[in-house]
């Protein structure tokens, strides 16, 4: 996606989605990346996966701008991946080949895997993956025991949850989180 192309529909997803970011303003968004070029690639990334990248906040402290994969469910272009590399190739040994994984394909992209406090957060900025789940940054203490977490939005309430992390599922995914 060019880089017009992809701020046009930064700017229009920021539009239609005011209750997000109701203080806050396109045009100091827009000057922002016009200041980070860098930052469009991730986001492009994001948009190409099927994230619908949206700013969900600004950090006073930094001055960043907070984008959020905003899709209805866990991004299409990021579904059945196992939680990170060495679930993968615990899978790939059995002979069982996920697409990737989502600590790998998040860094790849140049984004951050959502941690538990982020998703909820996220979610009370409206309702997300309600037919699907995504990957959570799992707290080293559970991964080191061969866990991972994940969390999706049943029955009007955010269930976070635990699997083993070479575990991949075809409503499986994960959202990032860039900060421009």
């Amino acid at each position: 996606m060019k880089k017009e192309e992809l701020m046009i529909t930064l700017k229009d997803r920021f539009e239609k989605n005011m209750g997000r970011h109701e203080v806050l303003e396109w045009e100091k968004v827009q000057a922002r990346l016009e200041a980070s070029p860098e930052k469009l690639q991730p986001l492009g990334e994001m948009e190409r996966t099927g994230g619908e990248p949206d700013v969900i906040g600004f950090d006073e402290a930094t001055g960043e701008y907070i984008f959020c994969d905003c899709s209805p469910e866990t991004p299409n272009g990021r579904r059945n991946v196992c939680y990170d590399f060495e679930g993968q190739e615990e899978r790939e040994k059995k002979g069982v080949h996920p697409e990737g994984n989502a600590v790998g394909m998040a860094a790849s992209m140049g984004i951050e895997l959502l941690n538990e406090e982020q998703y909820r957060e996220l979610q009370k900025l409206g309702s997300f993956d309600t037919k699907t789940s995504s990957w959570l940054k799992t707290p080293p203490d559970i991964r080191k025991l061969g866990g991972a977490i994940f969390a999706d939005r049943r029955y009007n309430h955010v269930f976070v949850y635990h699997n083993s992390a070479p575990s991949f599922y075809a409503a499986r995914g994960f959202r990032g989180l860039l900060r421009v």
